[in-house]
């Protein structure tokens, strides 16, 4: 039986702009296994954001097929996108994308309290994942009270209430000095070796690459070898 979470093969997208067909990815194909820990680079426009954003059924390719745990998410309705969205993906953004009127510890929940679980069924996991994060001590402050190193925690602590077997994030340090961005890259590490979690990442960042077991590297909408 694979081992492999996430089969991406001979995908192509292109977007439209009037009548003009803008080619972004160009006969893309790799295998993620469980317990990667894998960083996508290249270039600007070379189309990193679009193979994570695709991967994550977050947009269609326009042909080629991609499977995450062994579905063809391409084949599944809205509804069960939803579903692979929440239960078998965690994301995390650049701009940490929390909700400001919600505390962290509501934040944290969000995710399983929209796939219908309670808070009581969640109280054992949510205070596993806050000490996993360094944020029991700050569980009712607002996004606005914390640092931007301290809300991309909360990012990845709620990319992880639904106990995902994967976790995509995009540009992650983006927006964080490079001492934070090392400490995010840190809990990362400890999220993929102690608890197992494949992890898929844009980075334009050396510094964050060098925490991948391996490293893509897009150029012009294909993987350059």
């Amino acid at each position: 039986m694979s081992d492999s979470v996430i089969d991406v093969k001979h995908v192509y997208k292109q977007f439209s702009m009037g009548e003009v067909n803008v080619p972004v990815l160009n006969d893309v194909s790799l295998c993620v296994h469980r317990e990667d820990f894998i960083a996508i680079m290249g270039p600007s426009g070379s189309g990193k954001s679009t193979l994570l954003y695709l991967i994550g059924g977050l947009d269609s390719p326009s042909s080629g097929t991609i499977e995450i745990k062994g579905k063809n998410i391409s084949l599944l309705n809205d509804r069960q996108k939803s579903i692979v969205r929440r239960r078998d993906i965690g994301f995390v953004f650049q701009f940490f994308n929390l909700v400001p009127t919600l505390n962290v510890e509501e934040n944290v929940l969000l995710p399983a309290l929209l796939d219908g679980k309670t808070i009581r069924q969640c109280k054992e996991r949510l205070e596993m994942i806050l000490e996993t994060v360094e944020l029991a001590e700050r569980r009712r402050h607002k996004p606005r009270e914390l640092s931007g190193g301290q809300q991309q925690r909360v990012a990845i602590a709620r990319a992880l209430m639904n106990q995902p077997d994967i976790v995509l994030a995009d540009e992650l340090t983006g927006n964080l000095d490079s001492h934070t961005g090392n400490e995010v890259m840190e809990l990362l590490h400890k999220v993929n070796s102690e608890h197992g979690v494949t992890i898929l990442f844009v980075t334009h960042s050396q510094e964050a690459a060098v925490y991948a077991k391996n490293i893509i590297h897009l150029k012009d909408g294909r993987i350059s070898r």
